[in-house]
């Protein structure tokens, strides 16, 4: 198992691979229509937009974490 350290990171793997996996799938499938070879064209898709969402999401985290901070309210406030 991986150490509880390591949660962001793995959170971030699994959250960036199936977030590109579903948009690289319909983006592929809207530009280019229900073709025969749309899973080769989604899959190439898929690797590209995975090795970018992978560090992205890992640089943004911090950024968005504080955003969110700043709109949620813990409800303790009057």
């Amino acid at each position: 198992m991986i150490p509880v350290k390591y949660s962001s990171y793995v959170f971030s793997f699994f959250m960036s691979l199936l977030m590109s996996g579903i948009m690289s799938l319909v983006i592929s499938a809207f530009n280019v229509g229900l073709v025969d070879h749309l899973v080769a064209i989604w899959l190439k898709a898929w690797l590209f937009a995975f090795a970018v969402a992978l560090p992205t999401i890992i640089m943004v985290t911090p950024l968005v974490r504080k955003l969110v901070a700043l709109l949620v309210c813990d409800g303790k406030q009057s």
